[in-house]
């Protein structure tokens, strides 16, 4: 069953450089137990998408298109129906944990708030509440009491997590929750995060640029690029047998450990995404393609089926020819 998909939707920002299309016309579904990650280099439009979902976006940003959660249109919802579909329906984990965190508030209390606010309950129920979530995600319920800076960056992003639950959602969107963590402890938030998913059945979008994240955890993957989606399928094949030259990119970029070769030659992207307000014609990879064709300086391609289960924007992989880079 789909519980959100987007309809071609498209983001433009305003401001004092103009009119910055930040999203193109994308579409994604995600299914209920599903986990969908996303991908791409800073400035493609991954969190922009994130946001727009819970309708987060500053006040320049023009959107349209179609956001549905459980087939009812977010973008069309009044700011009551919105109010009630926040922490309930939808619920974010941002990657700052302590930015988004209230450093004078006991941590027991920021978790607790999101339950008194939309269910009916006692404060002392919603505390009690509050400790079992904290200890559902790996922390004493004593930390109830601790405010944020007694919390190592783990302990907290553990707590934005139980934050995230404390509704029980049908949906998480999880915006680079693991990117300011150490290995270990990434290990044990992904490994966390997973467990969750399969319990509670709950739809997860995973924005990373961090490609053996969203490998290892999700299910299927989209690579933005420009503010669109170039490449989506399986996650693991995705970045180890890419249809796209910039998924491929983006996978000979991650270092391979223990292959000698990949440390002398490391892969990579010569170049920078190219500015919003000056996309170039045709296909806005382009520029930086290792494997462009005359055809790519003349159309824009389609998001189109080239495998069982996987899409990609690319004329070069829609004829059957294979993507390598290196």
């Amino acid at each position: 069953m789909t519980l959100l998909e987007f309809k071609d939707l498209h983001v433009t920002y305003t401001g004092s450089r103009g009119r910055i299309p930040a999203v193109r016309g994308v579409n994604l579904k995600v299914a209920a137990g599903e986990t969908v990650g996303i991908a791409g280099e800073s400035g493609c439009g991954k969190s922009t998408l994130a946001m727009a979902v819970l309708r987060l976006l500053p006040k320049s940003a023009e959107v349209t298109g179609q956001i549905l959660l459980d087939g009812e249109d977010l973008l069309a919802m009044g700011w009551g129906r919105l109010r009630a579909v926040r922490w309930t329906g939808a619920s974010i984990v941002f990657q700052g944990a302590m930015h988004s965190l209230n450093a004078v508030h006991r941590i027991g209390r920021q978790v607790a708030e999101p339950i008194l606010l939309h269910e009916k309950t006692t404060p002392a129920a919603a505390a009690k509440r509050a400790e079992a979530l904290l200890e559902r995600v790996g922390l004493p319920p004593s930390r109830a009491r601790s405010f944020p800076h007694e919390l190592s960056g783990g302990q907290r992003q553990r707590v934005m997590i139980a934050m995230a639950l404390a509704c029980d959602p049908d949906l998480i969107i999880a915006d680079e929750a693991t990117t300011a963590l150490d290995v270990m402890v990434q290990a044990q938030v992904l490994q966390l995060i997973s467990d969750l998913v399969t319990e509670r059945g709950v739809g997860l979008v995973m924005i990373s640029h961090d490609l053996s994240v969203l490998s290892s955890v999700c299910d299927r993957a989209a690579v933005m690029y420009a503010g669109r989606i170039v490449e989506q399928g399986p996650a693991h094949e995705v970045f180890t047998n890419a249809r796209h030259p910039y998924s491929a990119a983006l996978g000979a970029a991650f270092p391979v450990i223990g292959d000698p070769a990949a440390r002398k030659n490391p892969g990579g992207l010569a170049g920078d995404p190219p500015d919003p307000k000056r996309l170039p014609g045709g296909c806005s990879f382009r520029p930086r393609c290792a494997v462009a064709v005359e055809r790519c300086g003349e159309e824009h391609p389609e998001l189109l089926e080239v495998d069982t289960a996987r899409v990609s924007a690319c004329f070069v992989a829609q004829e059957g020819e294979p993507i390598v880079v290196r």
